[in-house]
C-alpha cells in the first residue's frame, strides 16, 4: 500500500491513492494501535534513508515547508526526525551541529508510544482518523520521493589543546557580543564601529587557529576541511546566495547555492565555517533592515510598480560592496598577523594558502558540476545606490571599534 502511494504520479492519481491508504489503514482488521506502530516504524526508515542520501534535518524541515502544500505536513515530518533521532545510536555524524538542528526544530517525541502516537496526534489537531491517516501517508510521499544530494563531510574531530579551547571560546564570545550589539543599534556609526571590531577578531581568530593546527600536526595530518548548509529564504534568493558567497570568501571558505532546495553549502575549515555563518547572519539581518527601510521609503515616492526590483538591487549592491570591503579587511589582517609573526611564525602565508587550496579540492570534489549563475532584476539606479551606501555604512574594513 505505501508503494502504490509512493509511486503514483502527482496531481489526482496522487491524491486518490492517498485516499484509499487512508481509507484502509482507518479500517485495517490489525487494530488502529497496530497501524500507528507500523506508521512510526515506517517514518523512521523514511527519515534514514533521508540522512542516507544526504539531507540533514535543518534541511528537510526547510526542504518539506517549500514543497508541502499543507503546512501540517511539515509537523509530521518534525514528529518522523524526533522518532528517528530517539531510535538512533549517537555517533560520529550525530554530533553538536545535528543535536542543534533537532532541538531548533523541535523534534522531541512528545506522544506516549509508538501504538498511541496516530490517536494521540488525532486528538491533537481534532481531525478524524481517516484525515490523520491521510496526512500522515502524505508525509510519507514527500519523504520518499525526495532527491539524493551531495553528503556533507564527516564533522571535523574536535581539537584538544592546552588553553586553546578556552581562548577560542573566549574570541567567539566576544565576536557574538559585538554582532549582537551591531544589529540591536539603530545608530550607523556605532554598527560600523561594532562590525568592524567583529571582522577584526574574527581574521585574526581564523589565523591563530591555522597556526595552532600546523604546530599540533607539523607532519601534515590535520583535519581537513569541513561543510555547513545554510538556508537561504526567500524572497530575493539570489541576492541573499551572493552576500553569503562574499562573506564566505572572505573568510577562506567558498559557499555553493542550490536554488532547487533553499540553501548554499559552506566549505572551509571549522573555526572560518563559524565565523562566516556568524557574520551572514548578523550582516543579512542589518541589510533586510536597511532595504526595508529604504523600500518603505522608495514606495512612499510613488514607485510602489517597481519596489521589487529596488530591494532586489539593494541587496546586490549590498553584497557586491561588502565583498570588497571584507576582501580587503581579511587582506590587511593577514598583512598585519604576518608582520607581527614574522620571528615566531615564519610559515604563516605557506599555512593559509595550504589551507585555501585544501577547501578548493573539497569543494571540487563535492561539487564537480557547478555552474555561474545569471542575476535577475539588476536594473533599478536608486536600490544599487542605497544599498551599496548602506553597505559602506555596515563597513568591515579596519578594526577601528
Amino acid at each position: 500500500m505505501l508503494g502504490s502511494v509512493r509511486y503514483a504520479p502527482d496531481g489526482e492519481p496522487a491524491e486518490d491513492a492517498i485516499e484509499a491508504g487512508a481509507s484502509m489503514l482507518a479500517a485495517a482488521p490489525a487494530g488502529w494501535e497496530a497501524v500507528s506502530a507500523a506508521v512510526v516504524s515506517a517514518a523512521v526508515a523514511g527519515v534514514a534513508q533521508c540522512w542516507a542520501g544526504g539531507w540533514e534535518p535543518a534541511d528537510l524541515e526547510r526542504i518539506v515547508r517549500r514543497e508541502a502544500s499543507d503546512v501540517t505536513l511539515v509537523a509530521l515530518v518534525v514528529d518522523a526526525i524526533a522518532a528517528e533521532a530517539a531510535r538512533a545510536p549517537a555517533g560520529p555524524s550525530r554530533g553538536a551541529r545535528r543535536r542543534d538542528q533537532l532541538s531548533r526544530l523541535g523534534a522531541d517525541v512528545w506522544w506516549g508510544s509508538d501504538r498511541g502516537y496516530l490517536d494521540a496526534l488525532a486528538r491533537r489537531r481534532k481531525k478524524s482518523r481517516f484525515e490523520t491517516a491521510y496526512d500522515v501517508l502524505a508525509a510519507l510521499r514527500l519523504l520518499a520521493r525526495l532527491p539524493r544530494i551531495t553528503p556533507l563531510p564527516a564533522p571535523a574531530p574536535a581539537q584538544v589543546r592546552d588553553g586553546g579551547g578556552t581562548a577560542a571560546s573566549r574570541a567567539l564570545g566576544r565576536i557574538r557580543g559585538l554582532l549582537a550589539k551591531a544589529e540591536a543599534t539603530t545608530f550607523a556609526e556605532e554598527a560600523e564601529a561594532l562590525s568592524a571590531k567583529a571582522q577584526e577578531l574574527m581574521a585574526r581568530h581564523s589565523i591563530d587557529e591555522a597556526l595552532l593546527d600546523s604546530a599540533a600536526s607539523p607532519g601534515g595530518a590535520a583535519a581537513g576541511p569541513s561543510a555547513v548548509r545554510i538556508g537561504i529564504e526567500g524572497p530575493y534568493e539570489q541576492a541573499k546566495a551572493l552576500l553569503l558567497d562574499a562573506v564566505a570568501a572572505a573568510n577562506r571558505c567558498q559557499a555553493v547555492w542550490a536554488a532547487d532546495v533553499g540553501f548554499s553549502t559552506v566549505v572551509g575549515f571549522p573555526p572560518d565555517l563559524e565565523a562566516a555563518e556568524l557574520l551572514y547572519t548578523s550582516l543579512l539581518l542589518q541589510a533586510t533592515a536597511a532595504m526595508n527601510r529604504a523600500g518603505d521609503d522608495h514606495h512612499a515616492r510613488g514607485r510602489s510598480r517597481r519596489t521589487r526590483d529596488f530591494r532586489q538591487t539593494f541587496l546586490v549592491a549590498y553584497a557586491d560592496r561588502i565583498r570588497e570591503r571584507l576582501s580587503a579587511a581579511t587582506a590587511a589582517a593577514t598583512a598585519a598577523a604576518t608582520a607581527e609573526s614574522a620571528t615566531t611564525a615564519p610559515d604563516l602565508l605557506p599555512v593559509l594558502a595550504a589551507r585555501e587550496l585544501a577547501v578548493e579540492e573539497t569543494t571540487g570534489a563535492l561539487f564537480p558540476d557547478t555552474a555561474p549563475v545569471r542575476l535577475r532584476g539588476i536594473r533599478d539606479a536608486d536600490g544599487w545606490h542605497q544599498g551599496t551606501a548602506a553597505a559602506d555604512r555596515a563597513r568591515l574594513s579596519d578594526g577601528n571599534g
